[in-house]
């Protein structure tokens, strides 16, 4: 390979962004950015440029020297499709609901037991009217005490799989729906 003498010798930026057909301060920025290195030859900045721009065209660099990683950005693309693939085959299979949804069916649930506890102390005393009021207030404390609880452990139900959720979604793991989430 012959070689031009005017390459074997160092050049100025100003010199090389008019032989490139750039501004100097772009040529000021490859030397920052570590393309091109002060004190080579004309002929290994040239390489270095050329290197760069076919890097550069083949999408290979990363997004700390400027650019998008394509193959990252395809990757992560191709990971965003599975997962929503993912999801629509859970919903087709009745085994995923958005969180939103399984609160506000559980609110409603928890609304109407409540209805029908807090009709129990007229019903009882229709029914049983000679029913002692200790009877009568050892019913209701059961029963309440149950409301309670029913409402107590489904709320730890709820905030128990949307923390896994979370989890799984902080670890990338591929499971659309917590385990542990009705449906």
């Amino acid at each position: 390979m012959k070689i031009i003498p005017i390459l074997e010798q160092q050049i100025s930026q100003a010199e090389f962004a008019a032989m490139i057909g750039v501004s100097e301060a772009r040529v000021s920025q490859l030397v920052s950015d570590g393309v091109i290195v002060r004190g080579d030859s004309a002929q290994e900045w040239l390489v270095a440029y050329c290197e760069r721009l076919r890097d550069q065209a083949a999408g290979r660099l990363g997004d700390g020297a400027g650019g998008l990683d394509l193959v990252q950005e395809r990757a992560a693309l191709a990971r965003e499709q599975r997962e929503g693939q993912a999801i629509k085959n859970a919903v087709a299979r009745r085994e995923y609901a958005p969180v939103g949804l399984l609160a506000d069916v559980l609110g409603q649930a928890a609304s109407a037991v409540v209805g029908r506890f807090d009709q129990l102390e007229g019903t009882l005393r229709k029914a049983c009217p000679d029913l002692p009021d200790e009877a009568k207030t050892a019913v209701l404390q059961v029963i309440a005490s149950a409301r309670n609880e029913w409402i107590r452990s489904t709320a730890k139900l709820v905030s128990d799989s949307v923390d896994a959720m979370l989890e799984a979604d902080e670890l990338g793991e591929d499971e659309p729906y917590s385990e542990g989430l009705p449906a």
